[in-house]
């Protein structure tokens, strides 16, 4: 079976088998990448050949085949971006601004400064969107009443910031900071030293892990954490679970009822209507293939090498039922990307999410070690000049159209920032 994702010739063709992490992750990037690609289920010793594997279980799969005629075996994602033409140094010894991730905020961010003349530069660790990238469709989003899906959002923004010469720097990650007089200077996993006059960072959130034995074996084959988009056509007449009560599960929800026989969604609380969008209340409500089980979380995992069946109970009653599948998406929770900021000295609360402008004031008193004869700006941290913006920052509110506006706001402060200097 082969599954073509996009309408568009692939630039690349994928072999592998279903239950491979490596494989998935191939696809989540290529999907979040808005790079049309061709997935091959490598079942027979023919489909195996074609790739130029030696088998179903060749050690070499999964194999990306370019358009040129290219073959990586097993690669990396990072491999993959090199091979695109993706991946780059940056191209100045120092920036006016350092952005790390590239989510909506991140991209916004990056719009807004690029076009304000600043020396601009993007840290993204994997692919561009954040969380949102990975969201089937965007419906509630200002400006596209027929909604558009995550990918596609974070590809215009990337080549909008890229056209304003904004630099993009992916599968990199930021592992520490350092501030100085006038310097914001952050250390990459690869020993890349990025050193700019003020940093935003809109490293956002990831999905909490499923707290049941078996999770990280079966992470990535049949367990896997967000919206999934670039797996549904690939669930045809099968059983879909779908773990979470926010927007993010419902719309993954929907997405997977289009291909899949049946979808359950299971939430802790007692209804959908406290967390989801009235109009994806709805619409689950109408889907006939979709049904909600409340009160419920998964209590044990089942297979050999992939799964193969879930255990969800009521929390209330402590009935449980064992459902066969190989597809289970989790939507819970957020765990924001900040222990860096620990050894650097950012204040964070309690969750680890970053402290900013009027929560860094205790009885209208600065922070502890505050340099300046003024209050933190809205955005900005207890470090002068390093600003955070979306999901990361404590009290924002986790939605794409606010991502997007803290990352223009973020700038703006930036400028202020920049000018009393």
């Amino acid at each position: 079976m082969s599954a073509e994702i996009n309408s568009t010739p692939p630039a690349v063709r994928l072999f592998g088998k279903t239950g491979s992490s490596e494989a998935f992750a191939i696809r989540d990037f290529l999907h979040r990448s808005d790079i049309p690609f061709e997935w091959v289920e490598v079942k027979s010793e023919a489909q195996a050949r074609e790739s130029g594997a030696d088998g179903p279980g060749d050690r070499r799969l999964p194999i990306c085949v370019f358009s040129d005629g290219t073959r990586l075996e097993k690669p990396t994602i990072r491999q993959i971006i090199e091979k695109l033409g993706w991946f780059r140094d940056p191209s100045r010894s120092e920036y006016d601004l350092a952005i790390y991730g590239a989510g909506p905020a991140g991209l916004s961010a990056a719009v807004y400064g690029a076009s304000d003349g600043l020396k601009t530069i993007v840290i993204e660790r994997s692919a561009v969107g954040g969380q949102a990238g990975s969201s089937p469709k965007i419906e509630n989003y200002l400006g596209f009443p027929s909604g558009i899906s995550g990918a596609e959002l974070a590809d215009r923004a990337r080549e909008q910031a890229a056209r304003f010469g904004a630099e993009i720097l992916l599968a990199r990650e930021g592992v520490r900071g350092e501030f100085t007089a006038g310097k914001r200077i952050g250390y990459l996993a690869d020993g890349t030293r990025i050193v700019a006059r003020t940093a935003i960072c809109a490293t956002g959130i990831e999905y909490q892990r499923l707290p049941v034995p078996g999770e990280e074996h079966f992470r990535g084959a049949g367990l896997y954490y967000g919206g999934g988009a670039s797996e549904a056509s690939l669930c045809g007449n099968e059983h879909v679970v779908v773990v979470g009560g926010g927007n993010s599960a419902a719309q993954a929800a929907l997405q997977f009822a289009r291909f899949a026989r049946r979808v359950t969604i299971a939430v802790r609380g007692d209804s959908l209507k406290s967390s989801v969008s009235a109009y994806l209340v709805d619409r689950i409500a109408s889907t006939t293939n979709i049904a909600l089980l409340t009160d419920t979380e998964v209590t044990a995992l089942s297979g050999d090498e992939t799964l193969q069946s879930v255990t969800l109970t009521n929390r209330r009653t402590g009935a449980t039922q064992t459902i066969e599948t190989r597809w289970l998406f989790v939507c819970i929770g957020g765990i924001p990307h900040t222990e860096w900021a620990v050894e650097a000295g950012v204040m964070r609360d309690e969750a680890g999410y970053l402290m900013t402008g009027p929560d860094l004031l205790d009885q209208h008193h600065r922070p502890r070690a505050w340099p300046l004869d003024r209050d933190p700006y809205y955005l900005e941290t207890n470090v002068p000049g390093l600003f955070a913006a979306g999901d990361v920052r404590h009290g924002s509110v986790k939605r794409c159209a606010s991502a997007v506006g803290e990352g223009a706001m973020a700038v703006a402060f930036v400028h202020r920032y920049l000018g009393s200097g």
